[in-house]
């Protein structure tokens, strides 16, 4: 989910020639500290959390790729733990740091999952789990490619694959396959096949396919990628649907958006592709009965925040901190003086992504519909194994 390679150099170029309650902080800490925090810091509530997707849960990858889809650089990862860029498209953590950290003592109490392409390859670095996901990356192979290298979703999923065969290896095959069907397995992915792909028209893909034709390509291939981790012992998934792009500084830049209103027809077709991805999990549901697929519908969680955004402490929903331009959504996040001063009353942090703020609240969200009830059928909590450790695993 970043900018094109021609707009890119463009900008490049160009560059050089809460409301009156509570603040959003005080709002967050507090939920942090009281209400989750101390019950999970001693142990995990699952095993392993393994990770597929693109910038929206990018941890790293990109760091090691030829490609202008990084955020290695000030002023990414000001807010995060470290107050250094780390790799993530935020100003802080991602869904998935909030879901799975045990740092600040949140949810399945793990460690921060490395990237796949920043650990040492050694079983006891991949044994909490593997961060697959490539910024730039799309459902389909060549989505993203305009960008430089990325990990493909296939590709990553090829990753998992040669892990899956180390950890069985040095644990032995029933308690690896334990490990597989106890762990957590969470994809985020395809902004990038609309953002990049269809709404870029590359290849001439609109002759090719109405976009409810090519919602129904991007999922049957989703499809297909759960199903080849679910013949790999998979057994716990969780799909995070679209946010919805139409709302983005970005596109409201690009469609010169008058009044901040979002992009209709490009809400539609993530409001669809939603819609299929549900249905799809539904399907696996009942196909493949052992195992449980979650759907947390990542539009609708947004919608909620950006309608409700003075009571979660938002001050702007349309208006992105780092960036240039009109809503900064022109030039991409590439410089500190760019970002404004705090990212608590932003819902966007830069073109795309939203701030470290948004994701914790996102990440209740998908653990226990503290804020919007957003997953179908269940939420993550509830589907939670009784396994706590790899240790147990006998």
């Amino acid at each position: 989910m970043v900018l094109s390679l021609p707009h890119l150099l463009l900008n490049i170029s160009l560059l050089s020639a809460i409301g009156p309650q509570e603040t959003p902080v005080d709002r967050r800490c507090v939920s942090l500290r009281e209400d989750r925090g101390p019950r999970h810091r001693n142990s995990s509530l699952a095993p392993a959390f393994f990770i597929f997707g693109d910038s929206s849960v990018d941890v790293g990858t990109n760091n090691f790729l030829g490609t202008l889809a990084r955020s290695d650089l000030p002023p990414y990862g000001r807010d995060f733990d470290t107050h250094k860029p780390t790799g993530r498209f935020c100003n802080g953590r991602l869904i998935v740091d909030y879901l799975g950290s045990t740092f600040a003592a949140l949810h399945m109490g793990l460690p921060f999952v490395p990237a796949f392409l920043g650990q040492s390859g050694e079983v006891h670095s991949m044994i909490h789990g593997v961060n697959y996901a490539s910024s730039g990356a799309g459902i389909l192979f060549t989505s993203g490619s305009d960008l430089g290298q990325h990990i493909s979703l296939t590709q990553q999923i090829e990753q998992a694959v040669d892990t899956f065969q180390l950890i069985t290896l040095s644990l032995g095959e029933r308690r690896a396959n334990r490990l597989f069907a106890e762990s957590i397995f969470f994809l985020s992915v395809g902004s990038n096949d609309y953002i990049h792909h269809y709404l870029r028209n590359a290849s001439g893909v609109k002759s090719l396919y109405l976009p409810w034709g090519f919602n129904q390509l991007l999922i049957s291939t989703v499809k297909q990628r759960l199903k080849t981790l679910y013949t790999m012992n998979a057994r716990r998934f969780v799909v995070l649907g679209l946010a919805p792009l139409g709302c983005t500084p970005h596109f409201l830049w690009e469609y010169q958006s008058k009044e901040g209103e979002c992009i209709k027809e490009i809400n539609d077709m993530i409001m669809e592709f939603n819609f299929g991805m549900r249905y799809m999990i539904d399907e696996l549901n009942k196909e493949l009965k052992d195992a449980m697929f979650i759907f947390c519908d990542a539009f609708l969680g947004s919608e909620d925040i950006m309608m409700n955004h003075e009571h979660y402490g938002f001050e702007t929903v349309t208006e992105a901190c780092c960036g240039f331009g009109q809503y900064g959504g022109w030039i991409m996040c590439i410089s500190p003086q760019m970002a404004c001063k705090n990212a608590t009353t932003h819902v966007w942090w830069d073109q795309f992504h939203p701030t470290d703020a948004v994701n914790s609240i996102l990440a209740d969200n998908i653990w226990s519909g503290l804020h919007a009830n957003m997953c179908h059928p269940i939420n993550l909590q509830a589907a939670m194994p009784k396994v706590r450790s790899v240790a147990s695993l006998e």
